[in-house]
């Protein structure tokens, strides 16, 4: 019997608390409804203050691999400090990538493309429901502001800034290579992806053909020099082989890559971000679950201080 009773009083005594808790949240329930209406209300302002977010990207095939000039005589060139690798022999997956992160590299794109600017100053935003006051109000002036930051702040804060905008990936299993660029303007992504995949394949292209020139001049100088048939006769095929290459390179206008898929301008309804009901459902959510905690906090505060004055 004694153990039913405790019990019981146990359940009433949660049943006291919960009526408590309910309550005290219809006590508070006008400030609570004020307070998430506020904060809805803002964060609906910020999101139409962000401009839609666009990307293009170009999926590239990397080119068949071949075999790397040199055979036998990798070894030899090895001591006069000549490698023998070609362009085919290397991932072209890790070439790109490794480019795209050099800042030396960057600098150079940069500059001759005068990107400090054109990411600096935003142009073909597209808004929601085409509501740019709020956006404009706060950023025109540090658009049209002069920029007095040293040339090489600027460079390295333009840098910084095109990292999360540039990136490159590519698939395990069908080995094809994406280079894609997400920026609120839709026009200069494409034009970012266009950029970076010439200069990309430009700079390996020429690094790849100073090696290959190298090479040629290498083997030349021991073909005059040697009097060996079998060493000559492989030192001419390799020479052949180079001089293929070279030939074959200048046919391809990617290189060591092909396109599959071309970059183009997104549709203005193409936006990848921002999720602007997604936002507006979290932020009324934890205002809700915020201003509850808050209100029972304040509330548990004023008990106290009640149960204090009565115990004095």
């Amino acid at each position: 019997m004694v153990e039913n009773q405790n019990s019981t009083k146990l359940i009433d005594e949660d049943e006291i608390d919960l009526k408590e808790l309910f309550n005290t949240i219809l006590k508070y329930k006008f400030k609570i409804a004020l307070f998430v209406f506020i904060t809805t209300i803002l964060t609906l302002i910020y999101t139409l203050s962000i401009p839609n977010s666009y990307k293009s990207e170009v999926i590239l095939s990397p080119q068949g691999s071949q075999k790397s000039v040199g055979g036998g005589l990798s070894s030899l060139a090895s001591l006069a400090g000549v490698s023998l690798g070609g362009a085919s022999s290397k991932d072209p997956f890790i070439m790109m990538q490794t480019t795209l992160n050099d800042y030396t590299f960057n600098e150079k794109i940069i500059k001759k493309y005068n990107l400090v600017e054109k990411l600096r100053i935003k142009e073909n935003l597209v808004f929601a429901f085409g509501v740019d006051s709020i956006y404009n109000t706060f950023n025109s002036k540090h658009q049209k502001g002069e920029d007095k930051r040293s040339e090489d702040e600027k460079i390295f804060s333009t840098i910084n800034s095109i990292k999360p905008i540039l990136s490159i990936s590519s698939d395990k299993k069908s080995s094809l290579i994406t280079l894609k660029a997400e920026l609120v303007d839709r026009y200069l992504a494409k034009e970012l992806v266009d950029i970076y995949l010439k200069e990309i394949i430009n700079k390996i292209k020429n690094e790849d053909m100073k090696e290959i020139d190298a090479q040629i001049k290498y083997y030349n100088k021991e073909l005059s020099s040697t009097y060996d048939v079998s060493l000559k006769e492989q030192l001419s095929k390799s020479l052949s082989g180079l001089y293929q290459k070279k030939v074959f390179s200048q046919a391809n206008d990617y290189y060591f890559v092909s396109k599959v898929v071309d970059s183009r301008v997104s549709y203005i309804k193409e936006k990848t971000k921002p999720k602007r009901a997604l936002i507006l459902v979290v932020s009324l959510v934890t205002s809700i679950i915020l201003c509850i905690f808050i209100v029972f906090f304040l509330e548990f505060l004023r008990s106290d201080k009640e149960n204090e004055s009565k115990s004095s």
